[in-house]
Order: structure tokens, then C-alpha cells, then sequence
């Protein structure tokens, strides 16, 4: 969960897109760490980014 942590901060504090914060994190594939993110915090990164 502190991987979550650190993708929250880094959606709110930067402007990096979605895909270069997934890559950052050590994800593959953005829409792995998409899904993780939304299956864990109930929005995607894209929303969580808009309504924060």
C-alpha cells in the first residue's frame, strides 16, 4: 500500500502523465497499475488526479 501512497503524491505533485508515474513506480504496463489503482482506491488515477 505504500506504492499507492507514492502514486497519489506523485498524481497530485507533478504533471506526469499517467503512463511515466506507473513506469516510475516499476509497472510494465500502465493499465496494470490503473487497475491495481482502481481496485484500491475506488477511482482511477485520471479521476483521483481531477477531484483532488
Amino acid at each position: 500500500y505504500h506504492l499507492l501512497e507514492m502514486a497519489k503524491d506523485r498524481l497530485l505533485g507533478t504533471d506526469n502523465s499517467i503512463q511515466e508515474i506507473a513506469y516510475s513506480l516499476g509497472f510494465e504496463y500502465p493499465h496494470y497499475f490503473s487497475n491495481l489503482f482502481k481496485k484500491k482506491i475506488g477511482m482511477s488515477p485520471t479521476e483521483y488526479r481531477r477531484w483532488n
